[in-house]
């Protein structure tokens, strides 16, 4: 039996896409894989900050890196 994959679509105001624009680690990056990157990070820092931050350095090094090489 195969596994389905559900989507659904949500509202955004553009000033949120936009916000959401910046935070990508790659150009074609979605929106799911950036939120849950997100929801990640905000789990992680309930249990451990510093472990948050950490995880937050190595997206910060990772997105400059990855657009640097784009531009």
């Amino acid at each position: 039996m195969q596994n389905k994959i559900e989507i659904t679509t949500i509202k955004l105001l553009k000033s949120t896409k936009t916000r959401l624009d910046k935070l990508r680690s790659y150009p074609k990056e979605s929106y799911d894989i950036i939120i849950q990157k997100i929801l990640e990070i905000l789990n992680i820092c309930r249990i451990n900050p510093e472990k948050a931050k950490s995880k937050l350095l190595t997206l910060d090094q990772e997105h400059k890196k990855n657009f640097l090489q784009n531009k």
